[in-house]
């Protein structure tokens, strides 16, 4: 019937183009539907100069504009417990949190009343310098998280205005959500059965929304940057959130094909659903521990369900986001103990903190830094940073009394920051024993190798650690001396060059020489094709996003690793990542002669 409905539209709209636009794939799928426009355009803010006698008036409008954000964010959260969809109010008590943050609000605060200026323009100035901060920082995953205060900016900018948000619980047909930007108070609040996927000129993978996307299984297409501008109101829409690309005013024929792309995707799926509780042992009898990576502590269970045995990778750094002060001892504890608990009784391994200072750590002052990728920042940080590094590293020790717990310390570069990080874990372990509080007196300590001058010492540093975990998306990058995120240049980031090969070669000869455990927790870890080499090569964890474990878990019950080591030699004879690629595809096309191309890996 919709097949029918669009073909009937498409001969009265003569007019109307087959219309193909590509963007970022943040949640897969494919969805059909009709294009449903949300309106979070950015509003035009225009700054002007006010009166003395206004400035009071001003500030108590700011004020009032910030009570009703807290006050719609709470109503969504009670809507969400009425649809009993709860796991996802740390979403909101993430923007309720930003509502409390003294440069955000009183910062604008201090702008209206020194500079007698209107309350939305000081606002925008101050949502301006927030945007230039984070556009600053070099992980895509923090740099996203500036977008989580611009979203609340715009909300109070929209309360000044007088705008009504709009409500998406009560669509009547299937429908494609096509807006500027989308906050997560907007994503929780979709209904499923009628909102079908959603389109943005804004975002990344690692947005909010992106994440939260994922884990409602809700198909996804962002950063389209003019999409609002190019597609009209009740126009057919197909959204293909695995290739990140949509099509507007399908012909026919594409319709066609996409129905049975989607026939086939949830096809897969349904399949993949049949390997979460499986275990992940290959052919031979060896078992590969496939865990996830986690963003947030709400992650855990969605992980879980998809077969998570542990995590490989969990990031402390959204704990210390959109605040004005670093997170408590307590926060901390109560934070990794909820994770630990419900991975008992496997491991979480969980990653100090990874940052730049002169970003995220009230008074301290840094100037700013030229080359911040290689300057004062992750395990840099923590060891200037001694008072924030040893609450950190006591919140952790004393969470290890509630289930198996690893500590990893990121961007080592050599053996005297592993030592000086053992120096003072060894000094709060005696602090912790002198207060009487119970800790995991056999904690494993282990690092991220994700530098060429860690990779070269490896055979050094491994006898100094418990593990090594591999943080490929870094190591690529720095060991080919490319920014992914340059489009200028993200040709060069190539995963199968013979370096990359070499290096993780060599890592795995230094951990298995020395006995300690070995990890892949960078993307590599969640392609199929890639989990393939990473096994031959020695690997035996892999540590990806949870919609990435089914995936790795199936190929691995269909691989030989007696066919690896015949392999890795091929691979590494190979010159070019081309020559390496090819090679891949035609030992794949011999090993797994019945899988599919274009959907197993």
């Amino acid at each position: 019937m919709l097949w029918k409905n669009w073909s009937m539209a498409n001969s009265a709209k003569i007019d109307q183009q087959e219309l193909v636009l590509h963007g970022v794939a943040a949640s897969p799928g494919i969805a059909i539907g009709e294009a449903y426009f949300l309106d979070r355009q950015r509003l035009s803010v225009v700054e002007h100069p006010i009166d003395d006698e206004l400035v009071e008036s001003e500030l108590a409008a700011f004020a009032d504009a910030v009570e009703l954000a807290r006050q719609q964010l709470r109503a969504v959260q009670a809507e969400l417990e009425q649809q009993s969809r709860t796991e996802h109010f740390y979403i909101i008590d993430t923007q309720l949190l930003i509502l409390q943050d003294d440069m955000l609000i009183g910062g604008t605060t201090a702008l209206i009343r020194d500079l007698r200026i209107n309350a939305a323009g000081a606002l925008k100035r101050v949502l301006k310098n927030f945007r230039q901060t984070f556009d600053r920082i070099e992980d895509e995953y923090l740099r996203e998280r500036g977008s989580d205060i611009e979203l609340v900016g715009e909300r109070i900018l929209r309360n000044l205005a007088g705008h009504e948000p709009q409500a998406l619980m009560d669509l009547d047909r299937r429908s494609v959500i096509i807006a500027h930007d989308l906050s997560p108070a907007d994503t929780c609040q979709l209904d499923k059965r009628q909102v079908v996927a959603f389109v943005t000129d804004l975002g990344g993978r690692t947005s909010h929304t992106a994440i939260l996307a994922r884990s409602l299984d809700i198909p996804a297409v962002v950063g389209l940057e003019n999409v609002t501008r190019r597609i009209s109101a009740g126009a057919p829409v197909i959204v293909d959130g695995c290739s990140g690309e949509i099509v507007c005013w399908p012909s026919s024929k594409t319709l066609q094909a996409y129905l049975e792309k989607k026939r086939h995707y949830e096809f897969y799926q349904d399949e993949l659903r049949n390997y979460c509780e499986l275990p992940a042992r290959t052919l031979d009898g060896q078992q590969v521990s496939v865990q996830a990576n986690l963003e947030f502590p709400q992650e855990a269970e969605i992980a879980r369900r998809n077969g998570a045995l542990g995590v490989g990778l969990l990031r402390t750094e959204f704990m210390y986001m959109a605040r004005s002060l670093p997170p408590t001892e307590e926060e901390q504890l109560d934070t990794y103990r909820q994770i630990i608990e419900e991975f008992n009784p496997y491991p979480v391994t969980i990653r100090t903190l990874d940052v730049g200072g002169d970003k995220f750590v009230p008074d301290l002052s840094l100037a700013d830094e030229a080359n911040p990728a290689m300057g004062m920042r992750s395990i840099r940080l923590s060891l200037w940073e001694r008072k924030l590094f040893r609450i950190q590293l006591r919140a952790i020790l004393r969470a290890s009394a509630y289930g198996r717990v690893r500590l990893m310390f990121p961007m080592i570069s050599g053996l005297s920051e592993v030592r000086a990080c053992r120096e003072m874990l060894t000094e709060v372990m005696a602090e912790l024993r002198a207060q009487d509080m119970a800790f995991d007196e056999n904690l494993e300590m282990g690092i991220m190798v994700e530098t060429p001058s860690a990779v070269l010492l490896a055979d050094v540093l491994a006898q100094e650690v418990d593990f090594f975990s591999i943080g490929t998306n870094d190591l690529i990058q720095y060991c080919l001396a490319v920014d992914r995120g340059n489009e200028h240049v993200a040709y060069l980031y190539e995963p199968f060059h013979p370096t990359i090969l070499r290096a993780l070669k060599t890592v795995a000869d230094a951990a298995r020489n020395a006995g300690i455990s070995l990890c892949v927790c960078g993307e590599m870890a969640a392609e199929p094709m890639y989990s393939i080499v990473l096994m031959s090569l020695g690997y035996r964890e892999l540590s990806m996003n949870s919609p990435g474990i089914s995936r790795v878990k199936k190929l691995i019950r269909q691989w030989n690793t007696g066919k690896g080591e015949a392999l890795v030699q091929t691979l590494l004879r190979q010159k070019t990542a081309a020559d390496v690629l090819l090679s891949l595809h035609e030992a794949f096309a011999e090993f797994f002669p019945e899988a599919d191309p274009g959907r197993d890996f």
